[in-house]
């Protein structure tokens, strides 16, 4: 088993993701859950791989609000014992999270710019203007700077944030073997 490979659980509802989870037995050990299972009962599943199952468990939440109510969300998802927590990367909402994990051993992981995201996508949201690519490393390094366990990022910049200084755990969604369709992900790399 290796902690290095992360599935993700992107289907309906707990019950789909239980059964992934058992067909996939002592092979997975680490398993996402995202915004779009917690109304299907995700995080009762998190709870419930981790508790009764011994999986590590990354609750990918992307959470954004203001600091108070970052601070005070995390402090309570942080009672879950889970893994890893994910927070849109800007410095105000990692140091609110930050704050909420405190005491806790949940990661804090900042989302540098989405993997469904491309320079147009950027534009459209009249977000930033520049170099993709050099605009998610600056994200990664304000998120360092504000605490950040970790960031989450393309595996295409993977290996400029792991340069630079204070360079931490990174996490890449969007990795899809060869000829495999790419879904709604427009960053993508193979294994």
């Amino acid at each position: 088993m290796d902690d290095r490979l992360i599935v993700a659980l992107d289907v309906p509802n707990a019950l789909a993701g239980l059964k992934l989870a058992e067909q996939l037995g002592d092979a997975v050990g680490f398993y996402k859950i995202g915004l779009g299972m917690l109304t299907g009962g995700g995080l009762g599943l998190a709870n419930e791989l981790k508790q009764e199952h011994g999986k590590r468990i990354f609750l990918d939440m992307k959470l954004f609000d203001i600091g108070a109510t970052v601070e005070a969300a995390v402090r309570g998802l942080a009672q879950f014992e889970l893994d890893f927590l994910t927070v849109h990367g800007d410095p105000h909402v990692v140091a609110a999270a930050m704050q909420g994990a405190a005491g806790s051993d949940m990661r804090i992981l900042a989302v540098t710019v989405l993997t469904s995201l491309d320079r147009a996508d950027m534009d459209a949201g009249m977000i930033r203007a520049g170099d993709l690519h050099e605009v998610t490393v600056e994200r990664a390094a304000r998120a360092y700077e504000a605490g950040a366990d970790g960031v989450i990022c393309s595996p295409q910049e993977a290996a400029a944030i792991r340069a630079l200084p204070g360079s931490r755990l990174i996490v890449t969604p969007g990795v899809r073997p060869v000829g495999a369709a790419r879904g709604d992900q427009k960053r993508v790399e193979t294994p």
